[in-house]
C-alpha cells in the first residue's frame, strides 16, 4: 500500500506561477507536491502553503493529486473563490490532461462511462462500482502510438477522485508510473506518474473573460 510517509516534495522551482492578478493565482504544480496539507504533520509542505508565503489570502478552488502535475487555479479573495468554485461545481470549466498509458490503444477516440466509488479496503484507491459508484465519464483521444505505450489527451466530463487513473486502467491501459494502480512493469516504465493537467479554462471572476491556461507537458 503506497504511503506518503517518505515525502520529499520537489523544491526547484519552489513555485511556478503562470498568471497572477487581483483575483486569481494560476500555478503549474509539480509532480510529487501535495495540493493541500496531508493529515500527518510531516505533510505540511504543499502548493497551498507555498502560495500563501507570498499571497496570504490564496485559497484552493480545486485540487490535483500529489503525483499529477499541471495547471491549478487559486482564488485570492472570497468573491473570486465563490465564482470560480461555482464553475467547477457546475462543470463550466474546461480541462485537458495528457497521459502516457501502457500498451497500444487501437481506436483513435473513445468515451469511458463507468461509475466510481471508494475502494474502502484499499483507501485512497477508487474502483469501478456499478452498485454504489457515482456516474463518471472520460473522453480520450490518441495523440501518438509508441513502441509499447500510447500518448493520449483526456477530457474528464466529471471530477471524481482518481477518475482518469481508474478509467484508463479499466479499459486495459493503466497510466505509466502510477503507484496506486499500475502493475510492476507499468510502474517501472516511468520515473513519475505520466499524467499532466495541460490546460484549464474558466471565466475570470471579475472581467467575465473566458481564459485558458496551458502548462507544458514535462514528459
Amino acid at each position: 500500500m503506497p504511503t506518503l510517509i517518505n515525502y520529499f516534495p520537489p523544491l526547484d522551482p519552489y513555485l511556478n506561477v503562470l498568471h497572477q492578478d487581483d483575483d486569481i493565482l494560476v500555478l503549474d504544480k509539480q509532480s510529487g507536491l501535495l495540493s493541500v496539507p496531508g493529515k500527518d504533520p510531516s505533510l505540511w509542505d504543499c502548493l497551498e502553503y507555498r502560495a500563501r508565503q507570498t499571497w496570504p489570502t490564496a485559497g484552493m478552488c480545486h485540487r490535483l493529486d500529489k503525483d499529477t502535475s499541471g495547471v491549478l487555479v487559486m482564488a485570492l479573495n472570497k468573491r473570486a473563490h465563490g465564482r470560480i468554485g461555482s464553475q467547477f461545481e457546475h462543470r463550466q470549466t474546461t480541462k485537458s490532461y495528457l497521459a502516457r498509458v501502457a500498451g497500444i490503444i487501437e481506436a483513435d477516440t473513445g468515451l469511458v462511462d463507468l461509475p466510481l466509488a471508494v475502494d474502502w479496503e484499499n483507501k485512497p484507491r477508487q474502483r469501478v462500482d456499478y452498485e454504489n459508484g457515482k456516474a463518471s465519464q472520460t473522453e480520450w483521444m490518441v495523440l501518438e502510438r509508441e513502441a509499447n505505450a500510447t500518448r493520449v489527451r483526456l477530457h474528464p466530463l466529471t471530477g471524481r477522485t482518481h477518475q482518469l487513473r481508474v478509467h484508463m486502467k479499466a479499459i486495459g491501459h493503466v497510466i505509466l508510473g502510477d503507484a496506486f494502480y499500475a502493475g510492476a512493469e507499468a510502474l517501472a516504465a516511468a520515473d513519475r506518474l505520466q499524467l499532466h493537467a495541460a490546460e484549464l479554462g474558466f471565466t475570470h471572476p471579475t472581467t467575465g473573460e473566458f481564459m485558458t491556461f496551458v502548462a507544458p507537458t514535462p514528459f
